[in-house]
Protein backbone atom coordinates (compact mmCIF):
# COMPACT_ATOMS: atom_id res chain seq x y z
CA UNK A 1 0.00 0.00 0.00
CA UNK A 2 2.04 3.45 -1.19
CA UNK A 3 1.86 6.51 0.53
CA UNK A 4 -0.92 8.98 -0.46
CA UNK A 5 0.18 11.57 -2.79
CA UNK A 6 -1.20 15.72 -2.44
CA UNK A 7 -3.68 14.87 -4.64
CA UNK A 8 -5.28 11.79 -3.27
CA UNK A 9 -5.24 13.45 0.07
CA UNK A 10 -6.93 16.16 -0.98
CA UNK A 11 -9.67 13.70 -3.40
CA UNK A 12 -9.99 12.02 -0.17
CA UNK A 13 -10.70 14.78 1.89
CA UNK A 14 -13.23 16.40 -0.42
CA UNK A 15 -15.02 13.02 -0.19
CA UNK A 16 -15.01 13.10 3.52
CA UNK A 17 -16.40 16.52 2.93
CA UNK A 18 -19.37 15.62 1.00
CA UNK A 19 -19.74 12.52 3.20
CA UNK A 20 -20.07 14.86 6.25
CA UNK A 21 -22.84 16.87 4.62
CA UNK A 22 -24.91 13.74 3.97
CA UNK A 23 -24.74 13.10 7.16
CA UNK A 24 -25.52 16.14 8.68
CA UNK A 25 -28.82 16.35 6.00
CA UNK A 26 -30.04 12.64 6.95
CA UNK A 27 -30.00 13.68 10.63
CA UNK A 28 -31.98 16.54 10.19
CA UNK A 29 -34.77 14.89 7.65
CA UNK A 30 -34.73 12.08 10.61
CA UNK A 31 -35.03 14.29 13.11
CA UNK A 32 -33.43 11.80 15.66
CA UNK A 33 -30.04 9.38 15.46
CA UNK A 34 -26.43 10.17 16.55
CA UNK A 35 -23.99 13.36 15.08
CA UNK A 36 -20.87 13.19 16.97
CA UNK A 37 -19.40 10.20 16.18
CA UNK A 38 -20.83 9.91 12.28
CA UNK A 39 -19.18 13.18 11.88
CA UNK A 40 -15.83 11.85 13.77
CA UNK A 41 -14.89 8.68 11.92
CA UNK A 42 -15.96 10.31 8.61
CA UNK A 43 -12.46 10.17 7.69
CA UNK A 44 -11.73 6.72 8.85
CA UNK A 45 -14.94 5.59 6.45
CA UNK A 46 -13.94 7.62 3.53
CA UNK A 47 -10.07 5.95 4.01
CA UNK A 48 -11.20 2.61 4.33
CA UNK A 49 -14.27 2.35 1.12
CA UNK A 50 -12.05 4.47 -1.12
CA UNK A 51 -8.39 3.60 -0.58
CA UNK A 52 -8.00 0.16 1.70
CA UNK A 53 -11.25 -2.06 1.30
CA UNK A 54 -11.19 -4.37 -1.26
CA UNK A 55 -14.34 -4.71 -2.37
CA UNK A 56 -17.24 -4.04 -5.16
CA UNK A 57 -20.38 -1.71 -4.64
CA UNK A 58 -21.96 -3.33 -7.87
CA UNK A 59 -21.41 -7.12 -6.44
CA UNK A 60 -21.61 -6.38 -2.51
CA UNK A 61 -21.77 -10.23 -1.84
CA UNK A 62 -18.60 -10.84 -4.35
CA UNK A 63 -16.78 -13.31 -2.38
CA UNK A 64 -13.37 -11.85 -2.05
CA UNK A 65 -14.43 -9.07 -0.56
CA UNK A 66 -12.45 -7.79 2.87
CA UNK A 67 -15.24 -7.75 5.54
CA UNK A 68 -15.60 -4.27 7.24
CA UNK A 69 -17.92 -4.89 10.42
CA UNK A 70 -19.30 -1.51 12.64
CA UNK A 71 -19.79 -2.33 16.17
CA UNK A 72 -20.78 0.59 17.43
CA UNK A 73 -24.05 0.29 15.36
CA UNK A 74 -25.27 3.84 16.43
CA UNK A 75 -22.89 5.82 14.09
CA UNK A 76 -24.40 3.81 11.58
CA UNK A 77 -24.71 7.32 9.26
CA UNK A 78 -21.37 7.47 8.51
CA UNK A 79 -21.60 4.12 7.50
CA UNK A 80 -24.42 4.51 5.05
CA UNK A 81 -23.46 7.57 3.80
CA UNK A 82 -20.11 6.70 2.87
CA UNK A 83 -21.76 3.49 1.24
CA UNK A 84 -24.06 5.37 -0.78
CA UNK A 85 -21.16 7.82 -2.21
CA UNK A 86 -19.26 4.59 -2.81
CA UNK A 87 -22.24 3.39 -5.26
CA UNK A 88 -23.99 0.88 -2.64
CA UNK A 89 -27.33 2.69 -3.22
CA UNK A 90 -28.73 5.59 -4.48
CA UNK A 91 -27.82 9.52 -2.42
CA UNK A 92 -31.53 9.98 -2.43
CA UNK A 93 -32.22 7.03 -0.34
CA UNK A 94 -30.33 8.68 2.83
CA UNK A 95 -33.25 10.60 3.28
CA UNK A 96 -34.93 7.71 4.99
CA UNK A 97 -32.88 7.45 7.40
CA UNK A 98 -34.84 5.40 10.85
CA UNK A 99 -38.11 6.00 8.63
CA UNK A 100 -40.61 3.06 8.82
CA UNK A 101 -40.11 0.68 6.20
CA UNK A 102 -36.32 1.75 5.31
CA UNK A 103 -33.46 0.03 4.65
CA UNK A 104 -31.40 2.02 6.60
CA UNK A 105 -32.70 1.58 10.48
CA UNK A 106 -30.70 3.04 13.03
CA UNK A 107 -28.38 0.25 13.80
CA UNK A 108 -27.76 -1.69 11.03
CA UNK A 109 -29.72 -4.82 9.78
CA UNK A 110 -27.83 -7.18 7.83
CA UNK A 111 -30.94 -8.32 5.76
CA UNK A 112 -32.10 -5.06 4.75
CA UNK A 113 -29.23 -4.10 2.74
CA UNK A 114 -26.63 -5.21 0.40
CA UNK A 115 -23.06 -5.12 1.39
CA UNK A 116 -23.95 -4.68 5.18
CA UNK A 117 -21.91 -7.65 6.82
CA UNK A 118 -23.28 -7.76 10.20
CA UNK A 119 -26.27 -6.67 12.52
CA UNK A 120 -25.19 -4.03 15.43
CA UNK A 121 -27.51 -2.85 18.41
CA UNK A 122 -25.93 -4.34 21.56
CA UNK A 123 -22.58 -2.74 21.85
CA UNK A 124 -19.31 -5.20 21.98
CA UNK A 125 -20.16 -7.87 19.70
CA UNK A 126 -18.62 -7.30 16.73
CA UNK A 127 -15.24 -8.06 17.58
CA UNK A 128 -16.38 -11.49 18.47
CA UNK A 129 -17.93 -11.47 15.33
CA UNK A 130 -15.18 -10.75 13.06
CA UNK A 131 -13.32 -13.53 14.80
CA UNK A 132 -15.95 -15.90 13.94
CA UNK A 133 -15.89 -15.07 10.35
CA UNK A 134 -11.73 -14.88 10.45
CA UNK A 135 -11.93 -18.65 12.21
CA UNK A 136 -13.75 -19.93 9.81
CA UNK A 137 -11.81 -18.29 6.59
CA UNK A 138 -9.10 -20.39 8.93
CA UNK A 139 -10.73 -23.90 9.05
CA UNK A 140 -12.05 -23.58 5.18
CA UNK A 141 -8.50 -22.43 4.31
CA UNK A 142 -10.01 -19.97 2.17
CA UNK A 143 -7.74 -18.20 -0.18
CA UNK A 144 -7.17 -15.26 -1.05
CA UNK A 145 -6.73 -14.53 2.99
CA UNK A 146 -8.86 -11.41 3.21
CA UNK A 147 -8.99 -9.00 6.01
CA UNK A 148 -11.68 -7.85 8.61
CA UNK A 149 -11.52 -4.48 9.86
CA UNK A 150 -13.33 -3.66 13.12
CA UNK A 151 -14.80 -0.25 13.41
CA UNK A 152 -15.40 0.07 17.56
CA UNK A 153 -16.11 2.97 20.05
CA UNK A 154 -14.16 3.93 23.08
CA UNK A 155 -16.82 3.68 24.88
CA UNK A 156 -18.30 0.81 23.79
CA UNK A 157 -14.79 -1.29 25.28
CA UNK A 158 -15.66 -0.71 29.12
CA UNK A 159 -18.25 -4.02 27.79
CA UNK A 160 -16.14 -6.97 29.16
CA UNK A 161 -16.87 -9.24 26.31
CA UNK A 162 -14.62 -6.88 24.28
CA UNK A 163 -11.62 -7.91 26.29
CA UNK A 164 -13.15 -11.69 25.93
CA UNK A 165 -12.46 -10.98 22.14
CA UNK A 166 -9.12 -9.72 22.58
CA UNK A 167 -7.92 -12.96 24.48
CA UNK A 168 -9.41 -14.80 22.13
CA UNK A 169 -8.28 -12.51 19.03
CA UNK A 170 -4.50 -13.09 20.12
CA UNK A 171 -4.46 -16.89 21.17
CA UNK A 172 -5.97 -17.35 17.69
CA UNK A 173 -3.21 -14.93 16.31
CA UNK A 174 -5.80 -13.56 13.49
CA UNK A 175 -3.32 -11.22 11.70
CA UNK A 176 -6.63 -10.75 9.82
CA UNK A 177 -8.38 -9.42 12.21
CA UNK A 178 -7.83 -5.47 12.40
CA UNK A 179 -9.84 -3.49 15.29
CA UNK A 180 -9.89 0.24 14.93
CA UNK A 181 -11.08 2.01 17.98
CA UNK A 182 -12.75 5.53 17.77
CA UNK A 183 -10.63 7.26 20.27
CA UNK A 184 -13.04 10.25 20.83
CA UNK A 185 -13.12 10.41 24.64
CA UNK A 186 -16.89 10.57 24.42
CA UNK A 187 -19.85 8.11 25.15
CA UNK A 188 -24.02 9.15 26.19
CA UNK A 189 -23.34 9.59 29.72
CA UNK A 190 -20.11 12.05 29.32
CA UNK A 191 -17.01 11.94 28.76
CA UNK A 192 -15.24 8.75 28.85
CA UNK A 193 -12.49 9.36 31.89
CA UNK A 194 -15.35 10.48 33.62
CA UNK A 195 -17.52 7.46 33.30
CA UNK A 196 -15.04 4.37 33.45
CA UNK A 197 -11.33 5.89 32.65
CA UNK A 198 -9.61 3.66 29.70
CA UNK A 199 -6.35 5.22 29.87
CA UNK A 200 -3.88 4.09 29.63
CA UNK A 201 -5.64 2.02 26.78
CA UNK A 202 -1.94 1.90 24.64
CA UNK A 203 -0.59 0.07 27.67
CA UNK A 204 -3.62 -2.09 28.06
CA UNK A 205 -4.09 -3.52 24.98
CA UNK A 206 0.32 -4.12 24.42
CA UNK A 207 -0.32 -6.21 27.92
CA UNK A 208 -2.53 -8.19 25.84
CA UNK A 209 0.24 -8.60 23.24
CA UNK A 210 -1.05 -6.24 20.63
CA UNK A 211 0.86 -4.18 18.14
CA UNK A 212 -0.52 -0.90 18.93
CA UNK A 213 -0.41 1.90 16.87
CA UNK A 214 -2.10 5.19 17.42
CA UNK A 215 -2.99 7.67 14.99
CA UNK A 216 -4.52 10.93 14.64
CA UNK A 217 -8.31 9.77 12.91
CA UNK A 218 -8.45 12.57 10.57
CA UNK A 219 -4.79 12.48 8.73
CA UNK A 220 -5.46 10.06 5.91
CA UNK A 221 -1.79 9.79 5.63
CA UNK A 222 -1.49 7.72 9.45
CA UNK A 223 -5.13 5.99 8.34
CA UNK A 224 -3.92 4.26 5.59
CA UNK A 225 0.49 3.92 6.60
CA UNK A 226 -1.20 2.20 10.11
CA UNK A 227 -3.59 -0.39 7.80
CA UNK A 228 -0.64 -1.02 5.85
CA UNK A 229 1.78 -1.89 8.85
CA UNK A 230 -1.46 -3.88 10.51
CA UNK A 231 -1.84 -5.86 7.30
CA UNK A 232 1.95 -6.79 7.46
CA UNK A 233 2.63 -7.86 10.48
CA UNK A 234 2.87 -11.44 11.31
CA UNK A 235 3.72 -12.13 14.86
CA UNK A 236 0.87 -10.78 16.66
CA UNK A 237 -2.34 -8.78 15.78
CA UNK A 238 -2.76 -5.51 15.74
CA UNK A 239 -5.07 -2.70 16.95
CA UNK A 240 -5.39 0.99 15.76
CA UNK A 241 -6.11 3.93 17.85
CA UNK A 242 -7.04 6.13 16.01
CA UNK A 243 -8.03 9.96 17.73
CA UNK A 244 -10.60 11.40 16.47
CA UNK A 245 -12.73 15.00 17.27
CA UNK A 246 -16.60 14.17 18.12
CA UNK A 247 -18.57 16.46 15.66
CA UNK A 248 -16.03 17.32 13.58
CA UNK A 249 -15.89 20.05 11.01
CA UNK A 250 -19.01 21.74 13.23
CA UNK A 251 -16.95 23.60 15.92
CA UNK A 252 -20.61 23.57 17.40
CA UNK A 253 -20.45 20.17 17.39
CA UNK A 254 -16.89 19.69 18.16
CA UNK A 255 -15.84 17.49 21.63
CA UNK A 256 -19.41 17.77 22.90
CA UNK A 257 -20.31 14.49 24.70
CA UNK A 258 -24.02 15.67 24.80
CA UNK A 259 -24.16 15.47 20.80
CA UNK A 260 -23.17 11.75 20.93
CA UNK A 261 -26.91 10.59 20.49
CA UNK A 262 -28.42 13.84 19.44
CA UNK A 263 -29.81 15.31 15.67
CA UNK A 264 -29.92 18.67 14.80
CA UNK A 265 -32.42 20.96 14.60
CA UNK A 266 -32.83 22.24 10.94
CA UNK A 267 -31.56 25.47 11.85
CA UNK A 268 -28.52 23.55 13.50
CA UNK A 269 -27.98 21.60 10.32
CA UNK A 270 -28.12 24.85 8.40
CA UNK A 271 -25.36 26.20 10.43
CA UNK A 272 -23.54 22.87 10.50
CA UNK A 273 -23.88 22.78 6.55
CA UNK A 274 -22.65 26.18 6.21
CA UNK A 275 -19.73 25.56 8.42
CA UNK A 276 -18.74 22.31 6.49
CA UNK A 277 -19.05 23.89 3.76
CA UNK A 278 -16.78 26.75 4.49
CA UNK A 279 -13.95 24.06 4.92
CA UNK A 280 -14.44 22.80 1.14
CA UNK A 281 -13.89 26.17 -0.21
CA UNK A 282 -10.07 25.88 1.35
CA UNK A 283 -9.68 22.96 -0.64
CA UNK A 284 -7.55 23.51 -3.86
CA UNK A 285 -8.31 20.11 -5.85
CA UNK A 286 -7.92 19.82 -9.56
Amino acid sequence: MHSLTDVEVKTLTLRAGNIRESIIKMLVEAGSGHTAGPLGMADIFTALYFRILRHDSQHPEWKGRDRLILSNGHIAPVLYATMAHAGYFPLSELKTLRKFGTRLQGHPHRESLPGLETTSGPLGCGLSQAIGMALMDRLDNYKPDRFFYVCMGDGEIDEGQVWESFLLLNKFKLNRVIPIIDRNTIQIDGYTEDVLPLESLKDKLESFNFHVIEIDGHNFRDIVSAVGKAKSSIDKPTVIIAHTIPGKGVPEFEGDYKWHGKAPSKEEGRKALKELRSLHGKLDID
